[in-house]
């Protein structure tokens, strides 16, 4: 294992290390905190070929345990929401830790990003975390082992996630990156462009649950499948953007068949950095920060407020485990889970 690119990054309450890994492919950097498995920096070349890092963060372990925005966090075992902290599997019910109104999300109260994870593997452009869920955490069935490889390679991030189970359960993991094109402590991404692959989405009912419905873009503000700047029709009133503050929500990654394909892109006029979003999973959650208010100052006191990052978290959609037209994010004993995401960031463009 190569320790030139690991350090110490902090201690948890209980003493436990937390280490930083630094990957490395020429003018792209990637750190990594054992703590959640969080992205903390990506710095990407701009037009000029200048470093901008792309990635909010903090620059103290204390600045992750004093925030409740998931940042750059690895999130699960279930990504997003399950609504009424509870569904059903082989005939028991199992309810879950409560943590969003009478929901559960994001894990619950002690998910993935609230651990400090295992670095297995580490080379100058990979690192892979390892973590062990035990049986009922957070109200899960079966011991769970997951593993998550970052590799920084020919201009992009990806990310590969196994997972093992021996008993039958629901497995959903993502990462919670908020991205800025223009910089992580520019401001608000409003005048960021974005474009979603996905001609359908799933409407939710007060509290973001979906309603179960597949639902077309067309003609409504969700249409995202031509590039716009974020902020564009953010405020309209539509009653899917009223119920969630703006964009928050799943979209249906056309063409899905469990190959990586291309799911989002977003890109930046003052910087030029574009950034194309692929993944091998059927959603996308596309969320533009409307409640990063009341997180800490950033990575050398950058405010970090409402819209000033956007998250593209690839997963299965938001409750399937009670959604039976939803694609299933069952993970049978014995089985292997694997999926793929991979945000690459192609030459910027000119002004």
């Amino acid at each position: 294992m190569d320790k030139q690119n690991k350090t110490v990054f902090g201690n948890m309450p209980d003493g436990t290390q937390v280490d930083l890994v630094t990957l490395r492919d020429g003018q792209f950097t990637c750190e990594i905190i054992t703590y959640g498995g969080a992205v903390r920096s990506l710095t990407v070349p701009d037009r000029d070929g200048n470093p901008v890092d792309v990635a909010l963060g903090f620059d103290t372990l204390e600045g992750y345990l004093a925030q409740d925005k998931f940042l750059g966090a690895l999130v699960g075992r279930y990504a997003n929401r399950i609504g009424g902290a509870k569904f059903s599997l082989n005939g028991t019910e199992y309810p879950l830790a409560v943590n969003d109104g009478p929901n559960a999300l994001h894990g619950g109260v002690a998910g993935f990003d609230k651990q400090v994870w295992t670095v297995d593997e580490l080379t100058d452009n990979t690192v892979t975390l390892s973590l062990v869920s035990p049986h009922m955490q957070e109200g899960y069935p079966g011991t769970l082992q997951v593993w998550v490889t970052y590799t920084l390679a020919g201009g992009a991030l990806s990310l590969d996630y196994r997972g093992t189970c021996d008993q039958d359960t629901v497995f959903n993991p993502t990462n919670h990156s908020y991205f800025n094109l223009s910089g992580h402590g520019s401001g608000s991404v409003e005048g960021q462009y974005i474009q979603l692959n996905a001609s359908r989405y799933t409407p939710t009912v007060p509290g973001s649950i979906p309603t179960g419905e597949i639902a077309p873009v067309d003609g409504t503000p969700m249409d995202l499948r031509a590039a716009q700047p974020i902020g564009a029709r953010i405020d309209e009133p539509f009653e899917q953007l009223a119920l969630a503050g703006g964009y928050d929500h799943n979209w249906a990654v056309d063409g899905w068949d469990g190959a990586l394909r291309p799911a989002a892109s977003a890109w930046s006029q003052d910087t030029g950095i574009v950034m194309e979003v692929s993944t091998t999973l059927p959603g996308v959650q596309f969320y533009a920060g409307n409640y990063l208010d009341g997180c800490p100052a950033g990575k050398g006191g950058a405010p970090y407020a409402k819209r000033h990052g956007f998250c593209l978290e690839t997963q299965f959609y938001p409750d399937s485990p009670n959604q039976p037209n939803f694609p299933s994010c069952v993970l049978r004993a014995g089985e292997e889970y694997h999926s793929a995401t991979v945000y690459r960031f192609p030459a910027p463009r000119k002004a």
